[in-house]
C-alpha cells in the first residue's frame, strides 16, 4: 500500500485511447514529472508526456488528477489518456516502472484499495467482480445492485436494528437490581417482537434463489439409461460437437458440461453417464456415481428413459429420438424431441426458459451470493436465538453474534482470508 501503482484501466491495447492510471502517494509527482504541470483536479488538460532523463516525446495526450480520499481508491489519482497503440503504452509505462517508488499493480488492486481505504465494501467489490465478467442481462442487474450498494445499505440498516436491540439489552442489565420486575419483563418481550420482526426480515433476503444460479448458470442434468440419446441430444442444444456420440451403449463415462448463453439466460448443460444397476467395469462404475451425484446438485432434470424419473423437483420427461418409428413414447412423458431433426428442441428451450423464471432471482431485487447467504442466516439464527431467551446476558450474546456477522459481510471483520481468492478474478487495471 506504500507503493504508487499504474496500469491501463481501459482494456488492452490497440484501441482508439489507452486510459493509463496511476494511484498512490507518488502520482501526481510520477505525472508532473512526465507532463510538466498538472491541471486543476479533476480538470482535463491536453499535455506533452516526456522522458524526464532524455526530454524525448512520448505522446500528446489528455491528462485528469483526483486527490484522496476524494477518489476511487481513496489516494492520489492520476490519469494519463493516451492514444491506444502498443508502442505508446509500452514507452509510457517503461519510463513510469524506473521512477522512484512505482509499480505495476496486480489484478483487482486498484478496487482492493477502494476497500481498504473505505471507499466500497466487500459486498460491493463482489458485485463489481459479477459486473466484470456478466454475460447476460440478468447477471449485469444483479451485479449492479450489489455493485451499487443495495446489500450494504440493507445489512447496515439490519446491524442497526440488531444495534438498538442490543443497547435496550444493555439498558435492562444496568437496571436489573430495581423492583419493578412487571417492567422489565415488557421491555424484554418488547425486545424478542423486533428481533423476531428483524430476523424475518432478514429471511426475506437469503430465501431468495442465489445469486450463483444467474452468474454462473442454472445446472441442467441430461440422465437417462445408456444409450439413451443424452449426448445427440446435448450436441443438439448446444448447436456443436460438445460430446461424443456412439451407437455403443457406454460411450459416455464422465461428465461433460457444456455452458450456453441462450435468449439472456445462462445455462450449464451436463451430460452424464448412462445410469445402470450393473456397471460393467470399475470406470463405469464411477461415471454411474459421478451421474448420480449430478442428480442431486441439478436445477433441471432432463430424463431421457422409458421408465418414469427419479423423484425431482424440476424434471421434464424426454421422450428422446421420437423420428425413429419404433420407440413407443410414454403417455406421461412431458416431451418428444429429436436431436436428428431437430424436432422439439426448440419447445424444449422454451420449456426450460419457463421453468427459469421461478428459479432465478428477480432482477430488480437483492440476490446473495453464498458466502453472503451463510452470513445472513448465521445473524438471522442468532437474531431468532435471542427470542427464546429470557437471561438477557444471553440475548445480549446472540446480538453480538449477528453484528459480527453483519461486519464479516461488508468486510468490517474476519474476511482477510478470502481477499487474494476474489481480486485474483479482476483484471489488471482495476
Amino acid at each position: 500500500m506504500s507503493d504508487t501503482i499504474f496500469a491501463v484501466s481501459s482494456g488492452a491495447p490497440p484501441a482508439a485511447i489507452a486510459v493509463l492510471r496511476l494511484s498512490g502517494a507518488g502520482a501526481f509527482d510520477a505525472a508532473e514529472r512526465l507532463a510538466g504541470s498538472l491541471p486543476e483536479s479533476r480538470t482535463v488538460a491536453l499535455r506533452s508526456l516526456r522522458d524526464p532523463a532524455s526530454g524525448e516525446l512520448l505522446d500528446r495526450a489528455l491528462v485528469v488528477v483526483f486527490p484522496g480520499p476524494a477518489s476511487a481508491t481513496g489516494e492520489d489519482i492520476a490519469e494519463l489518456h493516451l492514444h491506444g497503440g502498443r508502442a505508446v503504452v509500452r514507452a509510457v509505462e517503461a519510463v513510469i516502472s524506473v521512477l522512484p517508488g512505482m509499480r505495476p499493480a496486480a489484478p483487482g488492486e486498484f478496487t482492493r484499495r477502494a476497500l481498504a481505504n473505505g471507499r466500497i465494501d466487500l459486498s460491493e467489490a463482489e458485485g463489481l467482480g459479477d459486473l466484470l465478467s456478466a454475460e447476460t442481462e440478468g447477471q449485469r442487474r444483479a451485479a449492479l445492485l450489489s455493485a451499487e450498494g443495495v446489500l450494504r445499505r440493507e445489512v447496515e440498516g439490519w446491524g442497526g436494528r440488531a444495534l438498538s436491540l442490543a443497547a435496550q439489552v444493555e439498558a435492562l442489565l444496568d437496571h436489573s437490581d430495581e423492583d419493578d420486575v412487571a417492567e422489565g419483563v415488557d421491555s424484554l418481550n418488547a425486545i424478542h417482537a423486533a428481533a423476531a420482526a428483524l430476523a424475518a426480515d432478514i429471511r426475506t433476503v437469503t430465501d431468495r434463489p442465489p445469486v450463483e444460479r444467474l452468474r454462473d448458470g442454472l445446472r441442467v442434468v441430461l440422465a437417462g439409461p445408456p444409450n439413451a440419446g443424452k449426448s445427440t441430444l446435448l450436441n443438439a442444444m448446444t448447436e456443436r460437437d460438445a460430446a461424443i456420440v456412439s451407437p455403443i451403449a457406454g460411450t459416455t463415462r464422465d461428465r461433460i458440461e457444456a455452458p450456453v448463453v441462450r435468449n439472456g439466460f445462462a445455462w450449464l448443460l451436463i451430460d452424464t453417464a448412462g445410469l445402470t444397476a450393473t456397471p460393467s467395469d470399475a470406470i463405469e462404475a464411477i461415471g454411474v456415481a459421478r451421474a448420480r451425484a449430478s442428480l442431486g446438485a441439478a436445477d433441471i432434470l432432463l430424463w431421457l428413459g422409458d421408465q418414469a424419473p427419479p423423484p425431482h423437483p424440476q424434471a421434464l420427461w424426454l421422450h428422446a429420438r421420437a423420428d425413429m418409428p419404433e420407440r413407443v413414447p410414454n403417455a406421461q412423458a412431458d416431451l418428444a424431441v429429436s436431436a436428428a431433426t431437430g424436432e422439439g428442441v426448440a419447445v424444449l428451450w422454451g420449456r426450460l426458459e419457463r421453468l427459469a423464471a421461478g428459479l432465478l432471482p428477480p432482477s430488480d431485487l437483492l440476490a446473495l451470493n453464498s458466502r453472503q447467504r451463510d452470513l445472513c442466516s448465521a445473524a438471522s439464527a442468532a437474531i431468532s436465538a435471542a427470542t427464546r431467551e429470557q437471561d438477557l446476558l444471553l440475548v445480549a450474546e446472540h446480538m453480538r453474534t449477528a453484528l459480527r456477522a453483519f461486519d464479516a459481510i461488508t468486510g468490517r471483520a474476519g474476511v482477510e482470508a478470502m481477499l487474494d481468492a476474489l481480486f485474483d478474478r479482476f483484471c489488471v487495471g482495476k
